[in-house]
């Protein structure tokens, strides 16, 4: 008989703590809670010092504005600091 519910381990999603997400991105703790705090990078909080992050929905996330940085202007992005930034 065929189970009517999926398997919960593949239907379950991985959220990561800010210091394992600082990891993966190889960031420091702080620009992933800043990030957060700015709403570049979605986060639940379960707490309001505690928070959770999707791997795929942060690197969606990324990626998008990766995508709307590059359509920018040259002399827009000549302006900006030479430091790493997650627009």
């Amino acid at each position: 008989m065929k189970d009517a519910h999926p398997n919960r381990e593949e239907a379950r999603e991985e959220f990561l703590t800010s210091r394992q997400l600082a990891e993966v991105l190889q960031v420091s703790e702080s620009t992933v809670r800043r990030l957060a705090r700015e709403g570049r990078i979605p986060c639940v909080r379960l707490t309001p010092r505690l928070l959770r992050f999707n791997l795929k929905a942060v690197c969606r996330a990324l990626d998008g504005a990766e995508t709307k940085s590059k359509r920018r202007p040259a002399e827009e992005s000549a302006s900006e600091d030479a430091q790493l930034s997650f627009l």
